[in-house]
Formats: structure tokens, sequence, C-alpha cells
């Protein structure tokens, strides 16, 4: 018989993370442990997403009661198989963001859920296409916005993704950063939880 799950974490700093849980009538709170995200060599972009969420959720495994489940995330952006990280610099985001213009990319995260139960995890691929971007576009949103705490240097809910986003095949909210359809349902689904009366 599965644990009853009656207080949910979520394991984020992430902004947009928060709002997506939070619009999905969950009661949670916030805890993080600072987590090294590297990961080995000669895997995927899907299997590093998911790797590195289940790194996240495993910093819980000696602090978890039997009514406690952790959700961790983990959001890569894939261009050609290669994994556009964070941009440490104003020249890592423009060339990003030169790769990315009118192109198609993938966006994946990766989600764990950690309980007394044990750990689940699944990700979700979201393909993106940009329009062409010009280079002052391109200075306009590095110089105006922060795209140094985003994976490939850009938010799709800010000013370049009502600019440059001409299509999304798959979930919005995945490319935000937690694909809150799946999650919504894995939570009914496996842990039994009642969401509608969460209010």
């Amino acid at each position: 018989m599965k644990s009853k799950v009656q207080s949910v974490i979520l394991a984020s700093k992430s902004p947009r993370r928060y709002e997506l849980m939070r619009s999905l009538n969950i009661k949670f709170r916030v805890a993080i442990k600072n987590v090294d995200e590297s990961y080995p060599n000669g895997l995927n972009p899907e299997e590093v997403a998911v790797y590195i969420a289940e790194k996240k959720a495993k910093a819980f495994d000696d602090h978890l009661n039997s009514s406690e489940l952790v959700i961790t995330a983990d959001t890569i952006v894939s261009f050609n198989q290669c994994i556009l990280g964070k941009p440490l610099t104003t020249e890592d985001a423009f060339n990003m963001l030169s790769c990315l213009s009118d192109n198609k990319h993938q966006v994946i995260t990766g989600v764990s859920l950690l309980s007394a139960d044990g750990l689940f995890s699944f990700y979700e691929v979201s393909d993106v296409c940009f329009s062409p971007l010009t280079t002052e576009e391109i200075e306009f949103y590095i110089k105006n916005y922060n795209p140094f705490d985003k994976a490939g240097s850009y938010g799709v809910q800010d000013w370049l993704g009502s600019v440059a986003v001409e299509k999304i095949n798959g979930s919005y909210t995945n490319v935000m950063g937690l694909p809150t359809q799946r999650l919504y349902r894995e939570l009914i689904c496996r842990y039994g939880m009642s969401l509608l009366k969460q209010v």
C-alpha cells in the first residue's frame, strides 16, 4: 500500500517553477539543498535532465518523513544534440541565441518525485521554433533582460519568447521549466492526491 502524501516540497529556487506549482492549486513549501549538477559523459540530453533531477531529489533521502513528497526538476536546452546551459558571459549568451535564431531546438525537463515509496522520474520534450533574430535584437535582449539564470539564455515567458517563438510542439509550461500537465496527472494517479480539494 502506498504511503499517503500529506506534505509536498518543491526543491527549487526557480521563481518560474514556484509560480507554476501555485497554478496547480497545490499546497507546498520550498526547501533547497545545494547539489553538484555535473553529470557523466555519454548521456543524451534526456538522460542528463533526469540524472540531475534525481541528484537533486536524492539530496533529501535522509531528511524525508513517510508523509512527504519532494519534487525536483532540471531543464536543459538542446540544439543539434548539444546541451546549451546557462551562459557565463555576455558572449556566451550571444552565441547561444545566435544558434537558436531561425532554428528549431528542444527544451527538456526532467522531473523527479521522491517519497517513502521510492523515486519516480520522467521527462518531457518540447520542440521550439525561433524566427530569425537580428544582432540588434539579441543585444537588446541580453542588455535589458537576464539571460544568465536561464538554460539556453532565454525565458519563453519574457520579451524574447514573445517576439521570437514561432511555434512550440509540446508543453508550453515544460519550456518554462515544469511540465505541469504531466506532473498534475502523476500526482493524482501515482500518489492519489485530491488536488481539487486543496483550495
